[in-house]
């Protein structure tokens, strides 16, 4: 689903209801737990966690008017989504998440490249995202994007 939003607040009032606490519960985990230097906002129509120009003035290479992104939140049609940039770029973060989540939840992972969807919306491993989130601060992303991008 692609929410046309101007602020997280607007995005959350688009959403159905059944979704609006959950994904609030997502954004209060991840607003709590990520290293200093993250700012939140609306990115690709998601909300995003981004490094602002203010930090990181080369912004995304894809769009250099954009800031770089690290995580994405959105809900789309079956699941609420979280993208995490830093697992897909960082194997020994996707490898640590991959064999940590049986110990938060009984469903079976259902992941992309960067993407992790949950359709259980009453069964999102919210200690576990917290604990994700934690793991990579705004100069290692920096780093790792940097390295990725000039390969």
């Amino acid at each position: 689903m692609n929410y046309k939003a101007n602020s997280v607040e607007d995005y959350i009032d688009q959403l159905p209801e059944d979704r609006k606490e959950p994904l609030k519960k997502v954004r209060l985990v991840l607003l709590k737990n990520l290293p200093k230097g993250y700012e939140e906002g609306i990115n690709y129509n998601m909300i995003g966690y981004y490094i602002p120009h203010s930090i990181y003035p080369n912004g995304y290479h894809c769009d250099p008017k954009l800031p770089l992104p690290f995580i994405n939140l959105a809900s789309q049609k079956n699941s609420i989504n979280l993208y995490h940039s830093g697992i897909y770029a960082k194997k020994e973060l996707l490898d640590w998440f991959v064999a940590e989540y049986p110990d938060y939840s009984k469903r079976k992972l259902d992941m992309g490249k960067s993407c992790i969807r949950f359709k259980y919306t009453n069964e999102i491993p919210y200690e576990l995202i917290g604990k994700l989130a934690k793991k990579m601060t705004v100069a290692e992303w920096i780093q790792i994007y940097e390295n990725t991008i000039k390969k």
